[in-house]
């Protein structure tokens, strides 16, 4: 017997707590300053696995691993997706590494608006008109940041679209999200070794030992890589690709009010004028789903654009 279909409505509390999760990374990487940016990245990808086998014992998800090892469109899949989410990270790192946070910070502005895109085109999902309304409120949001950072602008297309390509693999491959985010680090593993082995070659020699507060911050993020993935991939599975797109505008809200209330940043015009175009439209694009939600359960067909 065929297991039902889960409703788009049980995906969003692991989006939520994916995109929370997320927003929350500055705290963990400000703790870890002093370590330099590209290791974290090896380090990061190293522990990964780890946390995925552990939990694919616990689950009992060794034959699902397996079955996806020896299926030739899974693995080409998930080579493609770890390519992509490698790629996200690696181009974060460097345009931290050079000094382009805005140019950075502005790639996840934009990435919620190609989730939109991308569903509409890649996977047919109907977008109603109030949707478009908001999603053209939030266009508008990002469209004043990105004015501000044309030179960059490809730092910020290339971690938007890394990330879009991620998510959209991630709900075409027919696999879980535990299996398939194991499959994808292993394929990530060498380059991480890589990584980590440059740097403990290097003059300054690997963060890792240094310090036990360093250590167990180093080992954590296996967990810290690896659980908001994996609640990704369980909500990309379970909603509408430009549904779950809306919904991660939650995290560079969290950065936001982190830069402004934590590490004291100067807040500029241009963020608080595109902070009000983006949550005009979140609560246009909410209203709008919760409106769907009462007809739906009334009975009635929502139209759409």
């Amino acid at each position: 017997m065929t297991a039902p279909t889960p409703s788009p409505a049980s995906g969003l509390p692991y989006a939520l707590g994916t995109y929370v999760f997320w927003g929350l990374f500055p705290l963990y990487f400000a703790a870890l300053r002093h370590v330099p940016a590209f290791e974290m990245v090896g380090w990061r990808i190293v522990f990964t696995l780890p946390f995925c086998a552990v939990l694919v014992l616990w689950r009992r998800n060794v034959g699902a691993v397996l079955a996806a090892l020896r299926n030739p469109r899974t693995l080409g899949i998930l080579a493609a997706s770890s390519l992509f989410i490698g790629a996200n990270w690696t181009i974060y790192v460097w345009a931290v590494q050079s000094g382009h946070v805005l140019a950075a910070s502005l790639g996840y502005y934009i990435n919620p608006l190609l989730n939109v895109l991308a569903g509409t085109l890649f996977l047919k999902e109907r977008l109603s008109r109030l949707q478009w309304g908001a999603v053209a409120l939030a266009a508008l949001g990002v469209a004043i940041l990105a004015f501000n950072a044309l030179t960059m602008l490809w730092v910020s297309l290339g971690l938007s679209l890394s990330f879009c390509c991620y998510g959209l693999l991630r709900k075409r491959v027919a696999v879980e999200a535990l299996p398939g985010l194991a499959v994808e680090s292993l394929f990530l593993l060498i380059p991480g070794i890589a990584i980590v082995t440059n740097q403990a070659l290097s003059p300054a020699g690997s963060s890792l030992g240094q310090s036990l507060t360093t250590d167990a911050l180093l080992a954590l993020a296996g967990v810290f890589t690896g659980l908001p993935l994996l609640l990704f991939a369980i909500a990309a599975r379970r909603m509408d690709y430009s549904t779950l797109g809306f919904v991660q505008f939650v995290t560079p809200t969290l950065v936001f009010l982190l830069g402004v209330f934590v590490f004291r940043e100067e807040v500029r015009t241009t963020q608080i004028v595109c902070f009000a175009f983006i949550w005009s439209a979140i609560v246009l694009f909410s209203l709008d789903l919760l409106r769907r939600r009462k007809r739906t359960r009334a009975g009635v067909r929502p139209k759409a654009a």
